[in-house]
């Protein structure tokens, strides 16, 4: 029953992934809403949960593998969830509060072509919001969601029922 449940949770998350990433790529193209350079970042890190929930949901793991692919989701939504945090920051932050936050991401983001401080600044602005919560809170929330099934598995309790699986099939 738990390894079912596992399952479903998986593919409950890579569905909202995918249909978070739809919206995305709609906002984009149909409305006109350009991404940022963070933006981008949480897009990558959300194609990686899609795929990740999508391998483990169909493959049929043993109890090591249940337990990479949760400790593989678990870290690709921190990550996600990192940088949204950090987009929900800028955004949020108070105007003296925007010069610290944009030098920090400049110390922590990689240099690339382009004026970085002139990107950060667009990350800042809040372009479009549903229900009064702008995208990277949605996106937030989204990260934060789809950490469970990666807790849920690494609980230790499917790997106890894929252990049991494995030697009752032996």
């Amino acid at each position: 029953m738990q390894l079912a449940r596992t399952r479903v949770l998986l593919f409950l998350g890579f569905i909202a992934s995918v249909l978070s990433l739809g919206a995305a790529f709609y906002l984009q193209y149909a409305v006109g809403l350009e991404p940022c350079m963070l933006c981008r970042w949480q897009r990558v890190l959300l194609a990686g949960c899609a795929l990740i929930c999508l391998v483990a949901c169909l493959h049929r793991p043993a109890a090591r593998g249940w337990n990479l692919y949760a400790l593989s989701l678990l870290l690709a939504a921190l990550a996600g969830s990192g940088v949204a945090g950090a987009q929900v920051w800028l955004q949020t932050s108070a105007l003296e509060e925007k010069g610290l936050a944009l030098g920090m991401l400049e110390r922590i983001l990689p240099a690339g072509p382009g004026d970085l401080h002139a990107e950060l600044l667009h990350c800042a602005e809040i372009n479009w919001s549903l229900f009064g919560i702008s995208l990277p809170e949605w996106s937030l929330l989204l990260f934060i969601a789809l950490m469970l099934p990666g807790l849920y598995a690494l609980s230790g309790q499917v790997a106890r029922r894929v252990r049991r699986r494995d030697q009752t099939s032996v």
